[in-house]
């Protein structure tokens, strides 16, 4: 029997982790890939010969890719070049106060306790020991595994681990849960961002989003040489196992037949038959026929972003690799963006100073690879910014940062706004996570690997179990194990959903 052959649209994290299992398992793989080089969002933009990281920025849960190389028999230290950070983020407000998260919780624990004093020190540890309690309840039934109903996820737990299942706490806010540990308004907004890594709103993600606290906790790494070099890596991972990478070959179609995905159009009108169908994009942009779920509406949406790409030389602040910088009405950055659809006066602004941290190659006063964003509505294709409110935009996010003690000596750069991002990504209008994770069933509401047309299965960030590097990759694993079932002869087939060991 012929090997199947398999087609894989997008080289984003969940295509190329699911291209290297499914080559590595005998399949004929075909990535067809718009762009002129793999990652998706995780891309380089060149600024004046500066290539920076102009999308993810934060690499945490290496066991996922540690196992993605172990079942292709390599070593993923062989190929990626990773640096503990020993500082997760350094933090500062427009008020006053700067805060640095360290990998080391006692650490922490001290500089918050000198920070806000010793009950915040006291909350921060219960905090991380409730964190810690979240994620070992939901990584294995949930994270690694293939998407489940809220009856599913609750017998996969058991009926004994119930009540750790109640612990996760789905049904409150992550704001709310945090005003259990924190009266510091400065901490609730610093551990309140965890949500915007899910694209969300603290006032209205689940309290189980605290286990992504645990997630840093247990390791953030820098990678030598930009993070763009993870998405080389799996790639070279899959080619070595006989995948085959295309780029500047937009796909137009899914091709049907006899009611089944079978291959795909590219824009230039050429078709690759295939007897599978990996879509590594965003669910929205499928046509309504081919979607398991309805398209993400406007109101939905996740967040976008501005961002600024930048080549610059900075003064006045000591930074890190992952800065962040607050102005105090966090409440109105969030009610603006997903109530009103517009972006707050003094939006919070990430800065990832990406020659700094540990194994930093940064010369005092050269200039040095910036990446600077701020939280936008995804609207990109219904109310793209005009370039003057782009230039108001970088004038109050470049005044935060001077009220902080930064100075950025702006000249040049590449900005993307929500219109960009969609133009990058269609069928999102700029949203950068898929669906926003509102409400207590939130986590459910994305679609699965698989759906109503046979033959055609889903990775990537819009999908279960969401966005961001490693929960992308999983997803592109998890749809990889989901096709081959499938297509295994009947007496061979497992029967259950996929479940991959947590690390």
């Amino acid at each position: 029997m012929p090997a199947d052959k398999v087609v894989v649209v997008g080289a984003g994290m969940g295509g190329l982790a699911a291209a290297a299992d499914l080559a590595r398992r005998g399949a004929q793989v075909v990535v067809c890939e718009r762009a002129a080089a793999p990652g998706g969002k995780m891309r380089h933009v060149d600024v004046g010969g500066a290539a920076v990281d102009g999308g993810p920025t934060v690499f945490t849960m290496r066991w996922i890719f540690e196992g993605l190389f172990a079942d292709a028999g390599e070593r993923m230290q062989d190929h990626l070049d990773l640096i503990p950070a020993t500082v997760l983020a350094r933090h500062a407000w427009r008020d006053g106060g700067r805060l640095d998260l360290f990998a080391s919780i006692d650490q922490s624990a001290d500089a918050i306790a000198a920070f806000a004093g010793p009950e915040a020190a006291r909350g921060y540890r219960a905090f991380c020991q409730r964190s810690a309690a979240i994620y070992r309840t939901l990584a294995g039934p949930f994270i690694a595994a293939e998407r489940p109903s809220a009856m599913d996820l609750t017998r996969r737990i058991g009926v004994l681990n119930l009540p750790a299942l109640w612990q996760t706490a789905p049904m409150h806010t992550l704001w709310s849960a945090l005003g259990e540990h924190f009266r510091d308004p400065r901490l609730r907004q610093l551990f309140g961002r965890y949500a915007t890594y899910v694209g969300a709103s603290p006032w209205l993600a689940p309290a189980t989003l605290m286990l992504i606290a645990h997630v840093e906790q247990d390791g953030v790494w820098l990678v030598r040489g930009g993070i763009h070099n993870v998405a080389r890596a799996i790639m070279g991972l899959a080619e070595r196992r006989g995948a085959q990478f295309r780029f500047g070959a937009a796909v137009k179609h899914i091709l049907m037949e006899r009611g089944r995905a079978a291959g795909v159009e590219l824009e230039s009108g050429e078709r690759i038959a295939a007897d599978a169908v990996v879509f590594n994009g965003d669910i929205s942009a499928l046509p309504d026929p081919q979607r398991p779920v309805p398209a993400t509406e406007r109101m939905a949406r996740s967040l976008s972003a501005v961002t600024w790409c930048l080549h610059a030389r900075t003064s006045g602040f000591a930074l890190d690799h992952h800065n962040v910088f607050f102005a105090e009405d966090y409440a109105a950055e969030f009610d603006s963006i997903f109530r009103k659809r517009s972006i707050t006066q003094t939006p919070t602004v990430y800065l990832c100073a990406q020659d700094r941290g540990a194994g930093s190659v940064h010369v005092d006063g050269e200039p040095e690879r910036l990446l600077a964003l701020i939280n936008a509505p995804a609207d990109g294709d219904v109310a793209p910014l005009a370039p003057a409110a782009v230039d108001d935009l970088a004038r109050r996010t470049f005044g935060l940062l001077e009220r902080c003690g930064l100075q950025v000596e702006r000249s040049g750069g590449v900005a993307t706004t929500p219109s960009g991002f969609h133009a990058l990504f269609p069928g999102t209008g700029g949203a950068l996570y898929g669906r926003a994770n509102h409400g207590m069933m939130g986590s459910f509401a994305r679609a699965g690997a698989t759906g109503k047309i046979p033959g055609l299965y889903l990775a990537g960030g819009s999908v279960h179990p969401g966005p961001g590097i490693p929960m992308a990759a999983m997803s592109g694993r998890i749809a990889a194990a989901r096709l081959l079932q499938d297509r295994a002869p009947a007496s061979a087939r497992k029967r259950g959903p996929v479940m991959f060991r947590p690390g």
